[in-house]
């Protein structure tokens, strides 16, 4: 007896003592890692050396969110209101959010020959979206790699148009903030009325277009594409965002054209040349751009209800783009076309897609379209502004895009507060922020099935 009880009395201090150390899912690190990012933002943008005339802290919190969710809503005037500080403040915002501050923290890691436990590579998992850990090192440098090269390339490009008309050093600070902006489809603007100067200019539509598709498409397939460089040897995830991209592009931009063409308030009165690139270019914004050649409160109700559509879509995975995601969307449309021709398992180019892949598609775009919907209901009660206004400023801002019929500057503190709220959901993914809410627990009893009336 005597022998037995120092044996057990370490764990009878630990069942009485248990730890009380707090293990935080990876959602709960990456929400609370992105709140820490706002924060910081908001206290340097609150500086005086910051802006020209002082900021409420609700206007530098709004704005602060907007840059690190790479939105691009705006309640003050990033031209006019910020200094050279502030706006380079922005940018810096807006790389970290976009990017992801997980994978500067893995990169940072290696450089330091730090080796990445189980937990802190569970986290890394979840922020750069891959399904397996041992991918985690390999996408992260992959992603701050091309980032880097893609954006010298777009501050090249856009010093080189713009220096005639700003000389070299304007050129190449409007080259810059303009690359960081597009590239991470974060939509702010160092001019009030965003590109719509340029809508007729080749150069500036196609390099900006060019920065946020291809910082939209998702680095994976930008990864897939250096390594395989064959269409039949891609990953079947890398051929359907690259189909659908330029599918759903094609189908906007000739829709949108056709809709504005007799609209003389945007491409009514333009030369052939220019409605074809202002059609393209509000044709592939939506997808979480957030800039703008022509004024979204002047366009046709179904030109707008388009958009709403593309901005809900997003972009593609592990991208800088949000929403709901192109790979989400066509999973339910292939899940749809499944079910019309009677059979038991969703294919898409000869593959089958898991059931589980299937109910996640499912579960985001309902969670999704709930929060388009009680945001939508809120703001109409603390907002006088017509329905079309506040649907567009509700899905712009949880899809992260950036694009306003000029409701942002005229919201209310509570708005302000709703959109704030709306833009962190929408960067961290409304399915995330549902995990972090509720874990979910596998159930090992399978019960008796039943059938439910549908339809």
């Amino acid at each position: 007896m005597k022998n037995w009880l120092p044996q057990r009395l370490p764990y009878l201090r630990s069942t009485k003592h248990p730890a009380r150390s707090l293990t935080l899912s990876p959602p709960a690190v990456l929400a609370i890692g992105f709140l820490i990012l706002v924060l910081i933002g908001c206290l340097l943008l609150l500086l005086p050396a910051a802006t020209h005339k002082p900021l409420t802290v609700l206007q530098a919190l709004f704005t602060s969110t907007s840059a690190v969710t790479v939105t691009g809503l705006a309640v003050v005037d990033t031209g006019s209101q910020f200094t050279l500080f502030g706006q380079i403040v922005i940018a810096l915002l807006i790389q970290a959010g976009g990017l992801g501050f997980m994978t500067f923290a893995v990169v940072a890691a290696i450089s330091l020959g730090v080796k990445i436990g189980l937990s802190q590579q569970k986290i890394a998992q979840e922020a750069l979206n891959q399904t397996s850990l041992a991918q985690v090192t390999q996408t992260a440098k992959a992603v701050l790699i091309y980032s880097v090269v893609i954006e010298l390339i777009g501050i090249f490009l856009l010093t080189v148009i713009w220096w005639p008309e700003y000389g070299l050093s304007n050129a190449l600070y409007r080259g810059f903030f303009y690359t960081i902006s597009a590239f991470n489809n974060a939509g702010f603007a160092l001019d009030s009325d965003s590109l719509t100067r340029y809508a007729g200019s080749v150069p500036v539509n196609l390099v900006i277009t060019a920065l946020f598709i291809i910082g939209g498409i998702g680095f994976s397939v930008l990864i897939d594409l250096k390594k395989r460089r064959s269409w039949h040897k891609l990953s079947t995830n890398t051929r359907v965002i690259l189909l659908a991209t330029l599918i759903i592009n094609l189908l906007a931009f000739c829709l949108i054209w056709l809709l504005e063409a007799r609209n003389p308030a945007t491409l009514g009165n333009m030369p052939v040349k220019e409605q074809m690139l202002a059609a393209w270019f509000q044709a592939v914004t939506p997808r979480t751009a957030g800039f703008n050649t022509l004024d979204y409160g002047a366009m046709t109700d179904a030109s707008n209800i388009l958009t709403l559509l593309l901005m809900f879509i997003g972009g593609g995975s592990l991208s800088t783009a949000s929403g709901i995601k192109l790979g989400t969307f066509v999973i339910l449309i292939m899940a749809t076309y499944t079910f019309l021709r009677r059979r038991d398992e969703v294919t898409i180019m000869q593959r089958t897609v898991p059931h589980t892949q299937v109910l996640k598609a499912l579960a985001l775009v309902f969670i999704s379209m709930g929060f388009v919907f009680f945001s939508t209901f809120m703001l109409s009660i603390t907002e006088r502004a017509p329905l079309m206004d506040i649907a567009f400023e509700v899905v712009s801002a949880l899809s992260t895009v950036g694009l306003s019929r000029g409701l942002t500057a005229d919201l209310s503190s509570t708005g302000q507060l709703l959109i704030i709220m709306l833009m962190i959901t929408g960067r961290l993914g409304p399915l995330t922020l549902a995990y972090f809410l509720a874990t979910p627990k596998k159930k090992r009893i399978r019960y008796a099935e039943t059938q439910i009336q549908i339809g």
